[in-house]
């Protein structure tokens, strides 16, 4: 997503080669979004290869570079070039774009297996208390009590600002007006001009109502009707086209429902979040800070960031687990997330769906996640753990 950090992440990865010794002329960094290198295209890259070759050629042979090359889509025919400084075999490249389908569909087919993709995200919870200059705890199950309500505090405050850098310390307003530029910066420079989308009222309906369900279910041919009902000419096929390119540039996250077979899979809605939990409150209509949405997408996210595999379960009896997530060496974890477990009635529902779940995923771990330590149910079964999901987040590290 754009202004996750990308930028940031490039010259932090600068910063650690300078540290063991690189030289900084053998660091490259260009950032093809400046308005001086305007026009470029793949053809005119040559340049870069005879100016470096100029500035720390001493007779000594080849010298080795990496290569930080930031928003390179902007670049037609960018690929070649890559491909050409690889097979050189003397170079190591990193380019960034802000398009999922520039970093898996160009690059899985231009450079062979030659790349690895890494997704960037909005700050996750444990990122932003490093941001804020906070201690992460050690042991976040024996806080004490102070410690506790400062991180739970943390906690709901992140679910409110959500994860983008530059919203942090914001006030409301100004971070609200800056996370809808980010919105419509996404709209229309990563979808209507990037894949020449025409149907710009449709988008926006789509992007309001997939970021004002958060967390919800959501079919095209049940948005296709609602639309048609309003007067708005869209094809299903284009709907389809939409929410694609909305994934592909990292404003929405969709979540299939677990099935046996891909038909089963199709016929059944899919679950919608947005990138970061600061943007419900753009777009959530209902006048209410809804905690268990953003709750829910931050649980998401978090499994992404590790990345796991991530579907939805409807059991036979009609009841839902949020997440299924496969790990990536395939163990299964079932995770219910609900904002406050603790009524009994509650709880008896959050747990009996999980054990319906696991009956056709018998090795699979059972988890429910609450908003914070007052909101786990009383009883628990000895198969299942219950905890804040502030403490899963900041004591299970990635994979």
């Amino acid at each position: 997503m754009r202004r996750a950090g990308k930028t940031t992440f490039l010259q932090q990865l600068r910063r650690d080669k300078l540290n063991q010794g690189t030289p900084p002329t053998h660091l490259p960094y260009l950032n093809f979004e400046d308005e001086r290198l305007a026009g470029l295209e793949a053809a005119h890259l040559g340049f870069l290869l005879d100016e470096f070759a100029r500035r720390t050629s001493r007779g000594s042979g080849p010298v080795r570079a990496t290569w930080f090359f930031d928003e390179i889509q902007v670049v037609p025919g960018w690929e070649r070039f890559v491909r050409r400084l690889l097979d050189a075999g003397a170079s190591d490249v990193v380019v960034t774009g802000s398009s999922a389908a520039l970093l898996s569909r160009e690059i899985a087919t231009a450079l062979r297996g030659r790349a690895w993709e890494v997704s960037l995200y909005p700050f996750s919870f444990a990122e932003a208390l490093r941001h804020q200059g906070r201690d992460i705890p050690p042991e976040t199950a024996f806080l004490s009590g102070m410690e506790r309500a400062g991180i739970e505090g943390a906690f709901l405050d992140w679910l409110t600002v959500g994860g983008f850098p530059e919203a942090q310390g914001l006030d409301p307003a100004a971070r609200r007006q800056l996370l809808q530029d980010y919105v419509d910066v996404a709209i229309l420079r990563d979808v209507v001009e990037r894949h020449g989308v025409s149907n710009v009222i449709g988008l926006r309906w789509l992007v309001r109502h997939l970021l004002g369900n958060a967390a919800g279910t959501f079919t095209v041919e049940k948005f296709h009707a609602g639309l048609k009902s309003q007067g708005v000419a869209i094809s299903r096929d284009t709907v389809h086209q939409l929410l694609a390119h909305l994934e592909d540039c990292f404003l929405v996250r969709t979540v299939w429902m677990e099935a046996t077979s891909e038909r089963q899979r199709m016929v059944n809605p899919r679950k919608t979040y947005p990138i970061d939990p600061g943007l419900i409150p753009l777009f959530d209509r209902s006048g209410r800070r809804n905690h268990g949405h953003a709750l829910e997408t931050a649980v998401l996210l978090e499994l992404e960031r590790r990345r796991y595999a991530v579907t939805y379960v409807r059991t036979p009896e009609g009841h839902e687990v949020d997440f299924l997530a496969r790990d990536p060496l395939g163990n299964e974890t079932l995770i219910q997330v609900c904002l406050d477990a603790a009524d009994p009635a509650t709880a008896q529902r959050e747990l009996r769906a999980l054990a319906e779940a696991a009956r056709p995923h018998p090795g699979a771990r059972k988890l429910l996640l609450t908003l914070n330590k007052d909101g786990a149910p009383a009883d628990i079964p000895e198969d299942v753990t219950a905890c804040p999901a502030y403490e899963w987040m900041l004591t299970e590290p990635a994979e």
